[in-house]
């Protein structure tokens, strides 16, 4: 299942019926996310959502809510000692097993 799959679906939980720009929302998500904290993606996607029905759901008016919200997150001051998350190098040990004969393991999905 792909996003758009799970976006049509969780539409027809909720009883809506919307078009979704999903890389706006997830452009929007990132930005709070990385200029505010992690915890804000959700919240500003919800709120961007809410303010979208507030304005009629009109698409040229959520752009310019998520626009304006996007440049609120990017000029976000972090306190001095925040780490910027850019700058995070994550080092990941892999183990070699391409000796390991994998012929019979099974999988769960």
């Amino acid at each position: 299942m792909n996003l758009h799959d799970w976006i049509d679906e969780l539409c027809d939980v909720l009883d809506i019926e919307t078009e979704v720009d999903e890389a706006l929302v997830l452009d929007l998500a990132r930005d709070a996310a990385h200029n505010v904290e992690r915890r804000a993606a959700p919240v500003t996607t919800y709120l961007l959502g809410y303010a979208a029905a507030a304005h009629g759901a009109n698409p040229v008016k959520i752009e310019q809510l998520a626009a304006a919200a996007a440049q609120l997150a990017l000029a976000w001051d972090r306190p001095p000692d925040a780490v910027d998350p850019e700058e995070v190098a994550v080092e990941v040990e892999i183990p070699d097993d391409h000796l390991v004969d994998h012929t019979g393991d099974r999988y769960e999905v």
